[in-house]
């Protein structure tokens, strides 16, 4: 793959090339504090849907990462894994979001849904953006075939399950529609790190998806790092942010105290940029205060 199609460099520098203006009159400490599906976090930065990494890093990762989690008081998000692991990772006690591939095997995603309400996890999500392997066809994860997912099999798995139903891998208005008009109650905008070149970045097509959302959740994730990164996305529209890789180098170094270290950095600088930018709390983050350069 080039440089100049890495969709992960160009998410990169879109933004970096975002600015904010400060307005320190009448500032006041911000409130960084987060509700999701009915649950209360310390703030809306949360773990990207990471997969594999007991395997990708060392045996522990994944229960590193839902510890640091914990502490951090911060939403868990995880991807592929077996019920054995998310039962343990769901017993650390970090609220928890599961992201199911998009099987051909439809039933298989259904068993996983049901497994996720007996586990009590937060929400489910299928990532629609994973059915198709680099010669464009149908794409196979730990030997199960994917495919695309249609709007009405969407509608049908929202109407399964009582859990919010999210969709990741919206990078479109045209999918942002589908997904929001067959029931999905959030949607995670990412190129699922630079799966396809010359993907659109996130924050990119963020305002124009943010327009038609409504009181639907939005997630960015793909190369957010910083709590700043976190206050633009925040400023563009996202409901919250999700840190993958930077999260991963934290856990190689330092177990469950580096992922928790490191969301609790993330969440001091978003208040120290929304202390700086007059912003009290969520609510009151101005887009206006964002500007391209």
């Amino acid at each position: 793959m080039s440089d100049i199609g890495n969709s992960n460099r160009i998410s990169r520098e879109y933004i970096d090339s975002l600015r904010i203006e400060t307005r320190y009159m009448d500032a006041v400490h911000p409130d960084t504090s987060f509700q999701l599906y009915g649950a209360k976090f310390a703030s809306p930065i949360m773990t990207a849907a990471l997969s594999h990494l007991d395997h990708f890093m060392f045996p522990g990762a994944a229960n590193a990462l839902a510890r640091g989690a914990a502490m951090a008081d911060a939403a868990l998000w995880y991807g592929m894994a077996g019920e054995d692991e998310i039962d343990r990772l769901a017993a650390v006690g970090a609220k928890m979001i599961e992201i199911i591939k998009p099987y051909a095997d439809r039933d298989l995603i259904y068993k996983k849904i049901a497994h996720a309400e007996k586990a009590g996890l937060l929400a489910v999500g299928v990532d629609i953006d994973h059915p198709f392997s680099a010669d464009g066809g149908a794409d196979v994860v730990d030997g199960q075939e994917m495919a695309p997912l249609r709007t009405c099999e969407l509608e049908q798995i929202v109407a399964a399950t009582p859990l919010p139903v999210i969709v990741k891998g919206v990078l479109s208005r045209r999918d942002a529609e589908r997904s929001l008009g067959a029931g999905a109650r959030g949607l995670v905008l990412s190129h699922h790190n630079n799966r396809i070149e010359y993907a659109v970045p996130p924050l990119a097509v963020l305002p124009e998806i943010a327009a038609i959302a409504g009181d639907v959740p939005l997630f960015v994730d793909c190369e957010i790092r910083t709590g700043m990164d976190a206050f633009k996305a925040l400023a563009l529209g996202a409901t919250g942010v999700c840190i993958g890789r930077a999260l991963m180098t934290a856990i190689k170094e330092n177990g469950a105290c580096g992922a928790r270290d490191y969301l609790a950095k993330a969440r001091n600088e978003l208040a120290q940029a929304m202390a700086c930018t007059g912003c009290p709390d969520l609510k009151h983050i101005d887009p206006a205060i964002v500007r391209r350069i």
